[in-house]
């Protein structure tokens, strides 16, 4: 692994705990105003008020710009699915600070993040070497990864005008479709413009290009469609099942896209790809593990406690859209823990 991948490593790794710390602390300041005032699940807003929320924030904040960086220097294959590492930060901290149990499979769970990351780390592929932004633009109007933007096109255009008025409310892969196949193309701008903005500051400016505008604005149109259909999902539907099923398709087409543009595995021999993606199915298996005791663990609580975290997806419109007040409310903690990937529409 060379030197960009260590650095985006440790940028990857070092957004993790931040991201997951806080959750935390966001946590602490919303149990501290709820004290005070009205809490956050039922519609109050003292939280604003209340500085330990904000140094939550803020913490938050830096997490996602180290993320940010950590695509300018390693393949999305390699940091996007690091991103599970914040769900063991978060899992940790809420047992010795908030003292919020985890049970035994919540320690299974993190151990299979961990070992499938190490696999990931160990055998993720080389950067290609990058100079300019418009070598970034060549790689995005290959014919190859043209055809991926049109089919996510279709079927986000499909699925928004067709899927969404007539199954939306009722069947969750719709939103989250919509959601990840999105996110998929938020991050290849995301890395392009975190690229662009690398080399700017070594000295070769890239703000004198249009396509790094152009990726820009991919990635605030991306953002906000993610976060619009990611509050309706998670609106309609509980986070503990919305959670783990965002995350494996994200990741997923992520991966998908990040393979056909950059073509991250294309110096690579069949094992070492086994390998890495054995590692991917190893971070899958730990994230629902963690999902499901959290689950449990919310549905045997009293209905007046909160869920800690929710094993939030490695994406920033995700944490976005939740900003650290999507709290169950008294209502949907009363629910049991079997809830299916559809709901029953009488009318």
């Amino acid at each position: 692994m060379d030197s960009d991948n260590h650095k985006g490593v440790a940028l990857a790794v070092s957004s993790s705990f931040f991201i997951g710390a806080s959750f935390i602390i966001k946590k602490k300041g919303l149990k501290r105003a709820g004290a005070s005032g009205v809490r956050a699940g039922i519609g109050g807003h003292t939280y604003l008020y209340e500085p330990l929320w904000w140094a939550g924030m803020i913490t938050m904040i830096v997490g996602e710009v180290a993320n940010f960086a950590a695509y300018a220097f390693a393949p999305a294959v390699l940091v996007t699915p690091l991103g599970a590492l914040s769900i063991i930060v978060s899992a940790t901290l809420a047992h010795f600070v908030l003292q919020e149990r985890v049970h035994v499979l919540g320690i299974v769970g993190c151990v299979l993040c961990i070992v499938g990351s190490i696999n990931i780390v160990l055998y993720a592929p080389q950067e290609r070497a990058i100079v300019s932004v418009k070598d970034v633009w060549l790689l995005a109007t290959e014919s190859a990864f043209l055809l991926y933007v049109t089919v996510v096109a279709v079927s986000v255009l499909l699925l928004i005008f067709y899927y969404v008025p007539r199954y939306g409310h009722t069947h969750i892969l719709i939103y989250l479709g919509i959601c990840s196949l999105m996110g998929s193309l938020s991050v290849m701008s995301v890395k392009a413009l975190g690229i662009a903005l690398k080399l700017t500051i070594q000295g070769q400016n890239q703000l004198i290009y249009p396509q790094t505008y152009l990726f820009a604005f991919v990635v605030c149109i991306c953002v906000v469609t993610q976060m619009n259909y990611l509050n309706r999902a998670l609106d309609t539907f509980n986070t503990a099942v919305v959670s783990p099923i965002y995350y494996v398709m994200f990741t997923t087409l992520t991966i998908v896209a990040s393979s056909i543009m950059f073509k991250d595995w294309y110096q690579q021999s069949a094992s070492e790809m086994v390998t890495e993606l054995c590692g991917f199915v190893t971070i899958l298996s730990g994230t629902f593990l963690l999902h499901s005791t959290n689950a449990n663990t919310a549905n045997s609580s009293s209905g007046h406690s909160i869920g800690v975290y929710s094993g939030q997806p490695p994406t920033m419109a995700h944490r976005l859209s939740m900003y650290g007040i999507q709290l169950n409310s008294p209502e949907e903690m009363s629910k049991g823990d079997h809830i299916p990937l559809y709901q029953y529409d009488p009318h």
